[in-house]
This record gives structure tokens, C-alpha cells and sequence, in this order.
């Protein structure tokens, strides 16, 4: 090792030696390198600690590492492997700053004369890392076992009384072999770790959760499942109770508190972010205001709150709960516009023209008091049946304008229903159906819209960085599938045309039978890219807007944090700092976010991709619940997706998707016709494509991995004879079928499509 200059070491050689070392670098490693001895020692630890709340290191006393940095030794996991290389991220990557994690591309060492096995996504290994000016790079010392997912599930005892943890989910096939049950009885959910190192050693059971059936415990699946953040620390939750003391400077705030502001919000929101106001401008357009809870004022750069909001990226809503953002005591109290409480906001003023153009914006910190808490179905009653009062009215008569200008401007326009889960006071499933869509809805969603336009031109209009939300226009690629995919129906897309929302419009508008219809929105659905959150602008497509920004939910969305704090630094919106130096002093932007947007931007955006899938997984296994005890019955269902093991279906007007196996479809060899998405009969010309509707037999629903499986049937309602698991060769019908191979179509992983905008 390298000789050290004697002495309490500064920060930059700390930086130094812990990046250059060989070893893990800890405390007394750092300590024995500079000679340190005595009260050197203690100021040591003093200086990495003010280093870790600096945001320089991070990691623990026995092994240190560059903030954003990765441990000389840590276990990685595989995910993706590009031409032959692979490339990992750290297993447990929750850094402080909310970071993305960094990728390694692995270097895979060699056992004895043979090359280790090769590695494959989701393959999980120790290893040494190494950064160089081409990035990082992970030399391999051994694969680790292969992990249950979450490693919950439940236990089944076998007829030798061995006890075995089956998992909860769809995409683990294989059960692992319990080592110790840890008082833990038959069929009940467990936590589990692994034993040993070997699979072999199965693994032990470290909680018992209780009945998996119960629904509460559908989204403590989903929540171990994708490592959401659920539990606050000590320090985040007593820095929001300092925070929720903090006075409001009325000198400081604009005061609305005479303004009819109402908060329309589902009829069980947890939380209110935003609320509205509109009066006659006297010249055919309006006033408007839209009211934002003031998160900024109570959350702030650098604090506990702020931290652990960043790790979460944005709140987790469930059926039966929700896992916030922020703590209780700020996103369902302080922060939340309750009807007859003064509360901090974020006021956007707006000017709308008897076109239904914003033409003006202001933005300025308020003191707001709501004059109603309604719920979306209470204010569409009062508004059809003509005893709405006045300011509800003057909203509508304001949305008006906003929904011709909306027309106009031609948004994508899908029908995407959204399913609601309602639960009894028992918590057990009482309903579940598709949530109807109101004037209401619109009403503020439109209002929001313009609200986030507003604040996206603004922080422009003074060069400051944005947080964009970001939905791109399709690519060539997935522009050249459909149209190959319109061709087998007789239609056409010419690639030459610039590509718009309101294309995809005119076309679903040109279909009229109803089943083709639906297989063109599938398709068109299928070209749309996933939103995201970027300080370069990039446009929404879909809401055919060239600015947009997310403003209006910073109790659940830390994007919508970041741009409240541009705001504040663009518009000189600083208030007093508190006293005592408790909480941080500055509501505004950090330096480090404002140097480098793009490193919260991914962190956050993959925070939200997590929350779909688990929100996803949870109504899944709900759907499977209310449809356990109705096995064997028929459901009138569309098709959703088709691959050449067989196709994918959902129950009209309850969702959840089921498989169907080709081996199913009976005696007939069907051939996988990928341009179409269908599945076709050699012999007869059988086709199922995506888009169809059809009536299918519920075969099994499993409420624990929220899989069903249907089974097909003939013209008459009787059942099809099936024929052998296999695949469908690819391609267009030639005469001659090759025998697919055997496999087991029911582990399948059907991933859902839906978009967020």
C-alpha cells in the first residue's frame, strides 16, 4: 500500500484513498494508513460522519465508498445481458440521494480450467468492483444462490411432513425446501432468508404475515415484492413533526382565504393536493386559480424528510392502503387542503380566453382556506340536477373553454378503463369495477393540465431548470410494426406523414366495428413510449403539448416537488428560515439538483415504474380473489395479447389477464402470425388475434400470484379437447408445421401495457 502523508487527513485525500484502495476501506483502515493515534481517531469519525450527511461518502464504518460510488466488495445482480456481455447493479441500491444505480459491466472469472457458467438476467453474484475512466467494472469471486422473489411465500408441508415456501409469484416457477420453519404452520405467508449459500440449504422462516388470503395481504406482497420503502425512520418522522409546528409568515403569503376554493377529490382520497377557483373575466373568458398544497415549505433540500421522499420517489396506492411519500403527520394533515383549514399553497393564477387559451400566469405562495372537501360524484349530481352553487358553476363554465381548446388541440384520446376495488369494513372485497369517468374527472383534470403548462412556460420564461414530464412520439420501429399490423386488416399508414396524436385519433374514429376497433387501440397502445421525468424537453406527445411539466401533486410525486422549488428560486419565493436550525433554511432548489437534474429525473421516474407494477400486481391478485369462487364459469372476454405459446385475455369489465395455452385450442396446429398478432388454424383458418372478444371458461384464478388461466370453447359451449403442450411455430402458413417444443405456457410472464401520463 501506498505511503500517506502522516496526520489527520483531509476530505479530498480521504476521497482518495477510498477510491484507490484495494480493500474495502474502513474507519480503521483510513485510520492505520495516516497513523492516526488518540484524539486523531476521534476526530477521524467525527469528519466521515460530517462527510455521510455531507453527501461525499456513504456505506458503514467497516467499509466506506464514493457517494453515488459502489463498495470495493458488494453482491450484484444481472440485468441484461448485450451481445454475449453482461452487465449488473448493486443487489440493494437505496442511497440516500435518491440516485439511479449505477451499471457494471462484469468481468466473469475462471474456475480451475473451466469457465464459470454463464451468467443470466437476474443471476445474482459477489463481486469486486473497480471504477475507470470507462466506468465500473465487477470481477466475479462467485455466483451467490438464486433468491425467492422477495423470499415471501407460503408454506405447504408435503406427505413427509417437509415444508416447502411457494412463491407468490407468477413468474417463480420453482418452490425452495425449508430449512426451519420458525413456528410457522401450513398455508400460512411467511418471510423467509436463505440458509446457506447453496440452494440446497432452502431457506428459513423469519416472520409469519398470517393468512395470504386475507386482502391486506395482497399489497404486503406487492410491497416486499419491489422493495418499496414503507417504514420511516425515527429521524424522518420526528424532523416532520418539528416541520408541521412551522408558522405560516401571513406577511409573506398572499391570503385567498376569502375565495370559494374547492377541493374535488375521489370519495376515499387519503389526501388532497390540489384545489381550484374560477370567476367571469367580464370579456367571454375567466379568472382561475389553481391552489397546490405548499410541500416545499415543510419539506426541504437536504433534510430527513427530503431524503427519505427521494428514496420513495412517489406515494404507492393501494386498495387497501397507501405507502406515502411523506409522513403521515405532513401528506394527511399539515400539507393536505381540508375544507375550513388555513393551509400553505402554491397558488397558480390563470387568465383562460373565451377561446380557452391560458394566456397569462402568476405564480406566488398563498394562505388558502377550502371551502369544500367534495367528492367527484357529489359535484356531478349537483351540477346535473341544477342545484350546484355558484363558484361550482362558474368551474364548469370555465372547463368549458379549456375542454373546446383541449378539442382542438387533439390529444390522444384511448379508452383505458380503470378498475376500482372496493373493500367492506372488514376489508374484505366488496366490489370490483371498472371506475366510471365524469364530467368531474375532467373538470380537474383539465384545470391541472393548465396548471402544469403554466408552470413548465414559467420556469422558461426565466431560463430555469425544469423537471419535464416527457412522453416522446413513437419510434420508426414500433411506427413500422403497426403499420405492417394495419395491412392484415386492409388499411394503411403512410410513414411519410408527420406522426400525431390526433392520427391515431381519426383512425380508431374510422373503425366502426367494434371488435376491429379494439384490436387497433391495442395496437396503437403497443406503439406509445413510457413517459418519463427529464430536464431536457422532449414534448407529450399524447397530450400534444410542447411544454409540460408535473405541479400539482407534491404530497405523492417528488417531481412535482423539484419544479415547486424552481419556482421558488425563479420567482424569488423564499420564505423566512425557521429558527433554531432544526430544519434545513432554504425551500428552494439544492445546488447539487440544480447542477445535475437528470440523476433525481431517472431515480425518480424508475420510482414511479416500480409503484405501477406493484399497484398492478396488487389489483391482479385482488381480481383473483373475487374470481376464485366463480371457477368453471363463462366470461364474455377480449383478447389482450398473443404470442406463439398461446394468448393472453381479460374479462370484459373486470380486467385481469388470463392465459390460454395453444396446447388448448384442440387437435388443429396453429401457426403464429406475428405481423398480425394472431394465433391461425392450418386447417380451418381459425384465428385469434388481439382485439377479439370471445367467450372463455375461468380454468383457475390464484389469488396469491394473481394468475388466471381460461379454457376455450367450441361454437356450441362445450369444451375443447386439447392436444399436448406446445408452442406455434412462427410465421405464415406453409404447408408444413415443425412440432413446437415442450414447455410449461402457464409460468408465462404477460407484462401489461398500460400508460401513465
Amino acid at each position: 500500500m501506498a505511503r500517506y502523508t502522516q496526520g489527520l487527513p483531509s476530505r479530498e485525500q480521504i476521497l482518495e484513498f477510498i477510491q484507490t484502495s484495494d480493500t474495502p476501506a474502513g474507519k480503521r483502515e483510513i485510520a492505520k494508513a495516516f497513523g492516526l493515534k488518540g484524539q486523531e481517531k476521534i476526530a477521524l469519525k467525527k469528519r466521515l460522519k460530517d462527510m455521510a450527511e455531507e453527501g461525499l461518502i456513504d456505506g458503514k464504518k467497516t467499509a466506506y465508498h464514493r457517494m453515488g460510488g459502489v463498495p470495493k466488495v458488494t453482491v450484484l445482480r444481472v440485468v441484461e445481458i448485450d451481445d454475449g456481455e453482461a452487465f449488473a447493479i448493486p443487489d440493494a441500491w437505496q442511497p440516500d440521494d435518491g440516485s439511479p444505480p449505477p451499471r457494471l459491466r462484469v468481468i466473469e472469472g475462471k474456475k480451475g480450467k473451466t469457465r464459470q457458467a454463464a451468467l443470466k438476467t437476474g443471476d445474482r453474484v459477489l463481486a469486486r468492483t473497480e471504477e475507470t475512466g470507462r466506468g465500473w467494472k465487477a470481477h466475479v469471486m462467485k455466483k451467490l444462490p438464486a433468491r425467492t422473489e422477495g423470499l415471501m411465500g407460503v408454506v405447504e408441508i408435503d406427505a413427509s411432513g417437509k415444508g416447502w415456501l411457494a412463491p407468490v409469484d407468477k413468474r417463480v416457477r420453482n418452490s425452495s425446501p425449508i430449512a426451519d420453519l420458525g413456528g410457522a404452520e401450513e398455508g400460512q405467508l411467511v418471510l423467509a432468508e436463505p440458509a446457506g449459500r447453496s440452494p440446497r440449504s432452502g431457506v428459513n422462516v423469519v416472520e409469519v404475515l398470517g393468512d395470504p388470503l386475507e386482502p391486506r395481504s395482497f399489497s404486503l406482497i406487492a410491497i416486499a415484492k419491489h422493495g418499496i420503502p414503507h417504514i420511516f425512520p425515527e429521524a424522518t418522522i420526528e424532523e416532520a413533526e418539528r416541520a408541521a409546528e412551522l408558522p405560516l409568515s401571513e406577511d409573506k403569503r398572499e391570503d385567498l382565504r376569502h375565495l370559494p376554493i374547492v377541493a374535488i377529490d375521489p370519495a376515499d382520497a387519503r389526501d388532497h393536493d390540489d384545489a381550484i377557483w374560477a370567476e367571469p373575466d367580464g370579456e367571454g373568458g375567466y379568472r382561475a386559480l389553481v391552489a397546490i398544497a405548499d410541500v416545499s415549505f415543510y419539506v426541504r433540500p437536504g433534510g430527513q424528510i427530503d431524503r427519505e421522499a427521494r428514496k420513495r420517489g412517489n406515494s404507492v396506492y393501494f386498495p387497501d392502503r397507501v405507502v406515502p411519500m411523506l409522513p403521515e403527520v405532513l401528506s394527511a394533515d399539515v400539507c393536505s387542503l381540508k375544507q375550513d383549514q388555513d393551509r400553505a399553497a402554491m397558488a397558480c393564477h390563470l387568465r383562460i380566453s373565451p377561446e380557452g387559451k391560458v394566456t397569462k400566469w402568476r405564480f406566488t405562495r398563498a394562505l388558502v382556506r377550502i371551502a369544500h372537501n367534495v367528492a367527484y360524484e357529489d359535484a356531478q349530481k349537483a351540477i346535473d340536477e341544477g342545484e350546484a352553487p355558484e363558484h361550482l358553476q362558474h368551474l364548469w363554465g370555465a372547463w368549458k373553454l379549456l375542454f373546446a381548446a383541449r378539442n382542438a388541440r387533439d390529444p390522444l384520446e384511448l379508452e383505458l378503463p380503470e378498475r376500482r376495488v372496493v373493500l367492506d369494513e372488514q376489508g374484505k372485497i366488496a366490489e370490483i369495477a371498472v371506475r366510471e369517468r365524469l364530467d368531474a374527472h375532467r373538470v380537474v383534470e383539465d384545470f391541472m393540465i393548465a396548471a402544469n403548462v403554466a408552470a413548465a412556460k414559467a420556469l422558461e420564461s426565466k431560463t430555469a431548470p425544469v423537471v419535464y414530464r416527457v412522453h416522446e412520439p413513437p419510434s420508426r420501429e414500433k411506427l413500422v410494426a403497426l403499420k405492417d399490423y394495419l395491412a392484415t386488416f386492409g388499411r394503411t399508414l403512410a410513414l411519410g406523414q408527420v406522426i400525431t396524436p390526433g392520427l391515431f385519433n381519426r383512425m380508431l374514429k374510422d373503425v366502426t366495428d367494434e371488435s376491429e376497433k379494439a384490436q387497433v387501440m391495442e395496437a396503437v397502445l403497443r406503439t406509445q413510449t413510457q413517459a418519463y421525468y427529464g430536464p431536457q424537453n422532449a414534448g407529450h406527445f399524447g397530450l400534444a403539448l410542447g411544454s409540460y411539466a408535473h405541479f400539482t401533486s407534491p404530497i405523492r410525486r417528488y417531481a412535482d416537488l423539484l419544479v415547486h422549488r424552481a419556482l421558488v428560486d425563479a420567482f424569488g419565493l423564499e420564505q423566512p428560515a425557521p429558527k433554531g436550525g432544526a430544519i434545513p433554511p432554504t425551500t428552494g432548489l439544492s445546488d447539487r439538483d440544480r447542477d445535475d437534474l437528470s440523476k433525481v429525473s431517472d431515480a425518480i421516474s424508475a420510482a414511479e415504474r416500480r409503484a405501477m407494477e406493484a399497484e398492478r400486481d396488487t389489483i391482479d391478485r385482488y381480481v383473483a380473489a373475487w374470481l376464485a369462487g366463480r371457477v368453471g364459469e363463462t366470461f364474455e372476454t377480449r383478447i389482450t395479447g398473443v404470442q406463439p405459446f398461446g394468448f393472453f385475455a381479460t374479462i370484459m369489465g373486470l380486467g385481469g389477464d388470463g392465459l390460454v395455452p395453444v396446447s388448448t385450442l384442440g387437435a388443429e396446429h396453429f401457426y403464429y402470425d406475428e405481423a398480425a398478432q394472431a394465433l391461425v388454424g392450418a386447417d380451418s383458418g381459425t384465428r385469434y388475434a388481439s382485439g377479439d372478444r370471445l367467450k372463455l371458461k375461468l380454468g383457475e384464478a390464484n389469488p396469491l400470484t394473481g394468475a388466471l388461466k381460461f379454457e376455450p370453447l367450441n361454437a356450441d359451449g362445450s369444451a375443447i379437447e386439447p392436444r399436448g403442450d406446445r408452442s406455434a411455430p412462427r410465421g405464415r402458413k406453409t404447408g408444413k408445421f415443425v412440432q413446437g417444443k415442450r414447455g410449461r405456457p402457464g409460468n408465462i410472464r404477460h407484462q401489461g401495457r398500460g400508460k401513465k401520463r
